[in-house]
């Protein structure tokens, strides 16, 4: 039997407790003013991208679920007019609608967590049944980023080599305080919240090398949000879950880890603020293949070449993409989102910035699925820590020129946030169909959202009638 290599520091009190105390105890006086603004730009983002997202198939199967079971509630399913049900139904539709399209936000460096599906979509569902304020929207959105960043930080994102995806089982923890703090749940209660959630734990990677279900990916970020308000709500019903969930025996650093640091689940908690490393996706696709792309199209527009003129493509990348993302012929475009070489070789032949182009008929694509046989992977040399980002890309033209370039950044990460402006262009190109006065509302509402004094008066953010 081999014995995985997990720290298991014995932490006083458990980290739940810890973090359901400062969870409960948090105000947004306390939080800084940049912070709020990364926050306030998920939101406006995640609306967006759920909005967007509701669209597909695979979106309106969860849809139909949750009108079928969650009719009669009053909570809103995002691009769906007129449509109101109970808040798990409304988590877990909304939560898949986040993430049916590969352009929800996550952090930087990754950590396994993605702050738009796993908390906008329960703290949504939460303050349109309580009725609750913007600013209390907020605060629970930050809060819930700060606990489950950490959470996802302690696992050192190891819980993927052992075949699990690894939001599937930090959503719940975030979706939990998210709910939580929206429900006004006291420290034990939410440290009672995060210990039901980690039973409600799930997804598997299966679909990254199958012929087909790649669609259940969107799942998982749906039930996680589902789960969370299940969690705080037994929490608040008085029902108790194990403080030791996240670091004691049989928890999630134990069970679900192939190495974890149990003292990251609450290192400098209330001074180191997690949410400033929110990454927003500048493409559809797995964030694995953002910086190629955007070293790509930056060197195609520099050199003026096009996809005629290249002869051969070289791309350095961190093992992860080797063992996860080097999927050469995808089923559907669902696995090709997932596939770092098919997303560069779409980026070599269409706009990736445009979501359109992901469809059916790139996948069956002659010209894109030759140029995606032909990049060469190799692994970065050891040396220089890089994140699991990184890229250098090489392309070699047929008139002998090459060029090169190595990022580890893109727009839309923290180290070159969003402007506004490029924020509302990105809005609106997701909500380009939808109703003008309803996408201005959000926009603005979200913008200021402390200002807004009951989130279940925002209209559909859907087609006009």
């Amino acid at each position: 039997m081999t014995t995985r290599p997990v720290n298991l520091a014995t932490l006083s009190p458990a980290a739940a407790v810890t973090l359901g105390e400062f969870c409960a105890g948090l105000t947004l006086s306390a939080v800084p003013q940049d912070v709020l603004q990364v926050a306030r730009a998920c939101l406006i983002d995640t609306a967006a991208v759920a909005a967007f997202g509701s669209r597909f198939d695979w979106s309106q199967a969860v849809a139909r679920y949750a009108m079928a079971y969650g009719r009669g509630g009053p909570c809103k399913l995002m691009g769906m007019a007129g449509v109101r049900v109970h808040a798990p139904c409304a988590a877990l539709a909304n939560g898949a609608f986040a993430h049916a399209f590969e352009q929800d936000s996550l952090r930087k460096p990754g950590a396994g967590v993605h702050p738009g599906a796993a908390l906008f979509a329960p703290a949504l569902a939460l303050a349109e049944e309580r009725q609750a304020t913007g600013e209390r929207f907020l605060l629970a959105f930050v809060a819930a980023c700060e606990a489950m960043f950490r959470i996802g930080n302690a696992t050192l994102h190891s819980s993927e080599r052992l075949g699990f995806h690894a939001p599937g089982l930090t959503g719940p923890y975030g979706a939990a305080i998210a709910a939580g703090v929206i429900m006004g749940l006291g420290p034990a209660q939410l440290t009672s919240a995060l210990g039901i959630a980690g039973s409600l734990s799930s997804g598997l990677l299966a679909f990254s090398a199958a012929t087909q279900g790649a669609e259940v990916k969107r799942l998982h970020l749906g039930r996680a949000c589902e789960s969370g308000v299940l969690a705080a709500r037994l929490a608040e019903e008085g029902f108790c879950g194990p403080e030791t969930i996240l670091e004691g025996r049989f928890g999630l650093l134990q069970t679900y880890c192939a190495q974890s640091d149990a003292a990251l689940l609450t290192q400098e908690l209330g001074t180191t603020w997690e949410t400033r490393r929110i990454c927003l996706k500048a493409y559809p696709c797995h964030v694995t293949a953002h910086t190629p792309i955007e070293s790509l199209r930056g060197l195609m527009a520099e050199a003026g070449f096009g996809p005629q003129d290249v002869a051969h493509m070289t791309l350095h990348v961190s093992h992860k993409v080797l063992s996860h993302h080097d999927i050469r012929t995808p089923h559907d475009i669902l696995q090709g989102q997932y596939s770092v070489p098919f997303c560069v070789a779409l980026a070599l032949h269409a706009d990736p910035a445009d979501p359109s182009v992901f469809n059916q008929g790139a996948v069956a694509d002659p010209e894109i699925l030759q140029t995606c046989a032909d990049i060469r992977l190799v692994a970065f040399e050891e040396g220089a820590p890089r994140s699991a980002w990184a890229s250098r890309l090489q392309v070699r033209l047929k008139d002998g020129r090459v060029f090169e370039r190595e990022a580890d950044q893109f727009a839309g990460s923290p180290e070159q946030p969003l402007s506004r402006q490029q924020l509302e262009q990105r809005f609106n190109r997701l909500t380009n169909d939808y109703d003008t006065h309803a996408r201005s509302t959000w926009f603005n509402s979200l913008s200021q959202v402390e200002d807004v004094a009951n989130m279940s008066t925002l209209p559909d953010l859907a087609p006009a009638a």
